[in-house]
């Protein structure tokens, strides 16, 4: 009996350390149980076997522990895994792995640190509790060449139990500074390898000492594993959605580019259609300053703008003639003062007026100045390139129309020359065909090359008159050439700046004008060829004048003997302030010559005092420029004095004898 009882009890004790192992007792309690039964006085036997008891509870309660904590950590694993399948950018990738570890391991601190490019290592992410450090710095710090250094070399995990006192792997200063900062003892480092290529390094600590056991040392090797995989995929990731992103920049530039060229390309077939319906320079110009955005002038070799669109205020001439030079040598557009801004084409420099050649082969048919309302681009500088050769195709065919016209012109021209005219009808219906109003002012210019060949200056001259809606004929080895406007001088001088460069050579001009009929055209033509002999005569050859610019020689060669004209150049100024003041400056100048230019001789025959007459001097000099006194002028200036004391004592003569035609005496009345 006294066995079954004993038996009785072991059960007891056995079924009651079954109850707290089933009831997951902590340690502490099966403790509590043996001290219990040494205090109950329970008996050698029996004490021993409730302790063997204990102890077997302990160890599977343990194992249950263990077991529990790997399938925590194997589930963490797998919820990990699944967080890493998601689409993070690197930064958020690396931020989960650190959480991941913490709670993995239950550590204070967790960060991941992975090679940048050229081996270097970049700092990418940190998890835990810091004390006031700079954050920043332990990534870098963690990746050092200790700890982590030895796991890299190792090719897998390495830990301690307390980082300072483990004298197995290099140490470095900053290193042991920072753990020892922040009170970190244990510590763990995990290479992340894809393949044979380390990407960085995961790293745990803590604030005390720790034996890492060998499944946290799996757990977290395992998540090293699980983040390299993640961290590889996202850097593909990334590179992917980076060269995504450069493909589709490309594209759109690609876009970008194919619409402006498709743009230059109606652009250009616009303006080319406006050529072929026969449109003219301006409305080219127009087209060209739209598709430009810009206003346009479009100019002869000598500068002289032939058709534009839009103003150009504040145009520095220099520079665009320097660009000209340079547009013309590289045979492409040009901007004014690139060189200056050091800006290439795409510079986009606050001025934006460029220069573009207008050529045809070797031939230089001017250039087309653009000021441009934004910066142009590479495939504006085309579209502009192309506008300058529309304008090019657009000179010639003007220069084709005007020779395969040229006889039926030359031939008007030849007739209105002519004295006496025939048929001065017909040659006024036949003007009208041609376009040209003879009703309306205009002048007649006489060019002579001095040297070389003929034929590329009559060619020249059938498209300029064309240009210029005039006639060109040639006579006596000179070109004739009738044109519309008032100045002759202008005239003139506008004919050998073009003519003078294209032929290399000196052109004498001769101009005179203007007229208002048909009629005045003969007489117009003598009078050139009258001063361009002249010049001539006085070593002038080369040179452009008009009649009026030869001032009384100019008198002497016209036809109409303009006498108004020439003493209102000549002494008009001072004509019109006597008039309007009632001084006598007419009557001192006449006296400073008759007195063979001496202010004392003038004052004593005026009776004034000397200073009166300097004064009066000077006052002439400002109405006649400081030149007056020089034997050119002062010829004219005598002259024209002369003149007009000839014309005031006929015009007093004829005054006194109508007077006396008027006044009859009464003596001679009928019926006195």
């Amino acid at each position: 009996m006294t066995n079954h009882s004993a038996d009785g009890d072991g059960a007891a004790d056995a079924l009651t350390v079954l109850e707290l192992l089933a009831g997951q007792a902590p340690p502490e309690r099966f403790a509590e149980l043996l001290d219990e039964a040494r205090a109950a006085g329970l008996p050698e036997d029996r004490l021993a076997s409730l302790h063997k008891a204990v102890d077997l509870a302990t160890g599977v309660s343990r194992s249950l522990t263990a077991q529990g904590q790997r399938e925590a950590g194997f589930a963490a694993l797998v919820d990990t895994a699944r967080d890493l399948t998601h689409p993070y950018d690197l930064d958020g990738l690396l931020r989960v792995v650190t959480r991941r570890a913490r709670r993995l391991l239950g550590l204070d601190l967790a960060c991941v640190t992975l090679r940048g490019a050229h081996g270097g290592r970049l700092p990418h992410s940190v998890d835990g509790a810091l004390s006031p450090v700079d954050p920043t710095a332990v990534p870098a710090l963690f990746d050092a060449d200790g700890l982590g250094g030895h796991a890299h070399a190792r090719g897998g995990p390495a830990w301690t139990e307390d980082y300072l006192a483990d004298g197995s792997f290099a140490h470095t200063a900053a290193m042991d500074e920072l753990v020892r900062g922040e009170g970190l003892r244990a510590m763990v480092a995990v290479p992340l390898r894809a393949g044979d290529t380390v990407l960085g390094v995961l790293y745990g600590a803590d604030r005390t000492a720790r034996r890492y056991t060998d499944e946290e040392i799996g757990l977290i090797a395992a998540l090293a594993d699980l983040a390299a995989v993640a961290t590889e995929k996202a850097g593909l990731l990334a590179q992917s959605r980076a060269e995504v992103t450069e493909l589709e920049r490309d594209s759109s530039r690609a876009r970008t580019r194919l619409t402006r060229m498709r743009y230059i390309g109606e652009a250009h077939s616009r303006i080319m259609n406006l050529i072929l319906a026969g449109g003219d320079l301006r409305n080219v110009a127009k087209a060209a300053g739209d598709a430009l955005d810009g206003a346009v002038l479009v100019r002869d070799p000598g500068g002289r703008t032939l058709a534009s669109a839009g103003d150009i205020p504040g145009l520095d001439e220099e520079a665009v003639a320097k660009a000209s030079l340079d547009a013309h040598a590289g045979r492409r557009p040009v901007r004014t003062g690139a060189e200056e801004d050091g800006d290439g084409p795409d510079g986009g420099a606050a001025d934006q007026t460029w220069v573009a050649p207008v050529i045809a082969g070797s031939e230089d048919l001017g250039v087309l100045v653009v000021r441009a309302a934004t910066p142009l681009t590479g495939e504006d500088e085309r579209l502009l390139e192309l506008a300058a050769q529309s304008v090019a195709f657009l000179l010639l065919m003007q220069r084709s129309t005007a020779v395969a016209e040229g006889p039926v012109r030359d031939e008007l021209l030849d007739d209105l020359l002519a004295e006496p005219q025939h048929a001065p009808q017909q040659i006024a219906q036949r003007a009208r065909r041609l376009g040209i109003d003879l009703r309306k002012p205009h002048v007649v210019v006489v060019a002579r090359p001095e040297g070389g060949e003929q034929g590329r200056a009559v060619v020249w001259a059938s498209s300029y008159a064309y240009r210029m809606s005039g006639l060109k004929t040639v006579q006596g080895g000179a070109i004739v050439l009738l044109l519309p406007g008032m100045d002759a001088s202008a005239a003139a001088k506008a004919v050998s700046g073009e003519l003078s460069p294209l032929l290399g050579h000196p052109v004498s001009v001769g101009a005179a004008g203007p007229g208002w009929s048909q009629d005045s055209v003969a007489r117009l033509y003598l009078e050139a060829m009258r001063c361009l002999d002249a010049m001539g005569a006085l070593g002038g050859a080369g040179a452009a004048a008009s009649v009026q610019d030869l001032g009384f020689l100019g008198l002497l060669l016209s036809d109409d003997h303009d006498v108004d004209g020439f003493i209102e150049t000549a002494i008009g100024p001072v004509l019109d302030y006597d008039a309007e003041r009632f001084t006598d400056l007419t009557r001192t100048l006449e006296a400073y010559f008759a007195s063979g230019g001496s202010p004392t001789n003038a004052a004593e025959a005026l009776h004034v005092h000397p200073n009166t007459v300097s004064r009066r001097l000077e006052r002439i000099g400002e109405l006649l420029g400081t030149e007056w006194q020089k034997p050119g002028q002062v010829l004219e200036v005598q002259l024209a004095l002369r003149l007009q004391r000839t014309r005031d004592v006929l015009a007093r003569q004829r005054t006194a004898l109508r007077d006396a035609r008027t006044v009859t005496p009464s003596c001679e009345r009928p019926g006195a």
